[in-house]
């Protein structure tokens, strides 16, 4: 039935009548698609012989007008490209991309990757056809459709959910499902009972919602909504402020500052870092996996080209497992986005601070790094992050907001001088990008480039949270654009060090052993036992090992020092063993360094 509507109403017209609201005669439509639908007399019925209740036709009206009024919006866009359609599809003039997002809606804040992805769509039906396409319809045929129930359209004659009586994390999901493939009377139908586990996430005191059943493979899954009050996130007045900067095999630093009465702006801590190279790591494995498969898949097509050739069942074999890969490539990014948005709110909620700023790269397109690094940096799951992270913020009252990204990583965070990046601390002369310098006499601070990033990050928003704006549609907050008057306040002001050199005597003087020999305890042990007989010496010096384990011959040097010289050069978990498997060091502080401050710090 959902099939039967799409191709009927996959039209320019038909869409924009839906998403206008209104119907024929003037009266506003309603806010449940599948009454608009009804409203406006489009109507759908099952196959010939199957007999099913009105709440049938609902769920099947309800999916195809949200797939409807979703097609509204890429409408527009495709119109708004075809109209301004440049010289140069693969690269547009700045009157061209002015031009552009003039002319689709919201183009003036919407990503330049959006607009991108549209123009090769377009390009490629131009190869194709040899002239462009009319509209996004003709472009893009009927969606396909989802095999899932949309229970939200129903009433109690058709599904109900309330908890279980046996326990809090308990459901009961009761709904009518036919007896046979195709029901011919309603006796065919019967009451089903699906009890469902409630994940702890959800509150005891939530009001569950009708779920949205869907097929994952052999299982059936329930998208299940719930309602509980929140504290109320602001957008303005917020004393103390979380930064946080993307990275590439760092995936998030981030660190807390706070705005006192004077309007200085300080540094709460030296941060911590979100990293999962290993994870990463894996996930690049699974892309580079998938483009070979791909590859291979489309040189096979070419082969079979429409006959009947032997090659055909090794494309089947060929198609399945893309699918499989393409499953794993998104349970990952999935996983990975939900740990690093749990891990951002977790370091907001410990500081205390009440809104998160992030930088503003959704339409970040790396370059001049190599194709494996540009293919890394493009591909990140910073969208699912900063999503999940919304989410999970909303429900502690912490408000998100995106900044932009201009010069974050570029200005010192104590003065906006330009930094000076090197590639590691300990070679102050060599040109490099993870380790900045600042050359300012009077501060001098130097650190790691994402460290300084979040500070300029948080710095910025504390300074501009006056400029927050709310996008209507989404519900978003963002920092559209930078002031210089407000630029010039997102300064950090230095922590004084404490200083020990005042050493007068507070109390009396500790009584001292003249003991010849110094205690057991403070004795160094000795490498190996002279004889089998005797006591086991102090500490961890086992008796009968002659030789150091193989994990202290390993370079155990932190992580922005310098290769090390020797041949063997290690990488990821091979720098330590056991449970330290994944730990790094921090970066020094530097304190033996006259007139030098570095306050940058590192945690896994």
């Amino acid at each position: 039935m959902v099939s039967v509507v799409l191709a009927e109403r996959w039209n320019s017209r038909d869409v924009k009548v839906l998403a206008s609201g209104v119907d024929e005669v003037g009266r506003k439509l309603p806010s449940n698609a599948w009454m608009a639908l009804r409203r406006l007399g489009w109507s759908t019925a099952p196959p010939e012989g199957v007999k099913v209740n009105d709440r049938i036709v609902r769920m099947a009206q309800e999916q195809a007008g949200r797939a409807l009024r979703s097609a509204k919006w890429r409408a527009e866009m495709t119109a708004g490209v075809l109209a301004t359609w440049p010289i140069d599809p693969g690269k547009r003039t700045p009157s061209e991309w002015d031009a552009v997002r003039a002319a689709v809606p919201g183009g003036k804040y919407l990503p330049s990757s959006i607009i991108k992805a549209r123009t090769r769509q377009a390009a490629t039906y131009l190869k194709a056809n040899g002239r462009l396409p009319v509209d996004v319809f003709e472009l893009e045929g009927a969606p396909k459709v989802a095999r899932l129930l949309l229970l939200a359209a129903c009433d109690g004659q058709q599904a109900t959910i309330e908890r279980s009586e046996t326990g809090t994390g308990q459901a009961l999901l009761r709904l009518q499902l036919p007896t046979r493939p195709d029901p011919q009377t309603y006796r065919d139908w019967t009451w089903v009972a699906c009890p469902i586990a409630l994940p702890p996430t959800v509150p005891a005191s939530a009001v569950l919602h009708l779920p949205t059943l869907r097929l994952a493979g052999d299982t059936v899954r329930a998208d299940l909504a719930y309602t509980h009050a929140v504290p109320k996130a602001h957008r303005t007045g917020h004393a103390v402020a979380l930064g946080v900067d993307w990275g590439l095999n760092t995936l998030l630093s981030a660190g807390a500052v706070q705005l006192n009465g004077e309007g200085r702006i300080t540094a709460l801590g030296a941060g911590g870092q979100f990293r999962s190279a290993g994870v990463l790591a894996k996930q690049h494995r699974l892309r580079r996996l998938s483009e070979r498969l791909h590859t291979k898949a489309d040189q096979y097509e070419r082969l079979i080209a429409g006959h009947d050739h032997q090659l055909a069942p090794k494309l089947d074999v060929l198609r399945s497992e893309i699918q499989h890969v393409s499953q794993r490539r998104s349970s990952l990014n999935d996983a990975l986005a939900w740990a690093a948005a749990r891990w951002a709110v977790d370091q907001a909620i410990a500081a205390g601070a009440t809104v998160i700023y992030v930088e503003d790269l959704r339409s970040m397109e790396a370059g001049g790094m190599g194709r494996t690094l540009n293919t890394r940096l493009s591909q990140q799951v910073r969208g699912q992050i900063a999503d999940r992270m919304r989410h999970l913020a909303t429900e502690q009252g912490i408000a998100v907001v995106t900044v932009p990204a201009r010069n974050t990583s570029k200005l010192c965070p104590h003065c906006l001088t330009p930094l000076r990046h090197r590639k590691t601390p300990d070679r102050p002369t060599l040109a490099g990008w993870k380790w900045a310098i600042c050359p300012h006499q009077d501060y001098r601070w130097q650190g790691d480039r994402d460290h300084g990033a979040w500070r300029r990050i948080a710095a910025r928003g504390l300074a501009h949270q006056a400029t927050t704006v709310t996008d209507h549609t989404s519900g978003h907050m963002a920092i559209r654009t930078v002031l210089d008057n407000l630029e010039a306040n997102a300064v950090l002001t230095p922590t004084p060090k404490t200083s020990r050199k005042d050493r007068t005597k507070t109390g009396p003087t500790r009584p001292r052993s003249t003991r010849p020999a110094p205690r057991r305890r403070r004795a160094p042990s000795p490498a190996r036992p002279h004889g089998r007989a005797g006591q086991r010496p102090e500490g961890h010096a086992h008796t009968d090992r002659t030789r150091l384990p193989r994990a202290a011959h390993r370079h155990q040097g932190m992580n922005t020092t310098s290769t090390p010289t020797t041949g063997h050069r290690p990488q990821g978990a091979a720098l330590g063993a056991g449970f330290h498997l994944h730990a790094h060091a921090p970066p020094p502080r530097w304190e033996t360094i006259p007139e030098t401050q570095s306050d940058s710090g590192s945690h896994s």
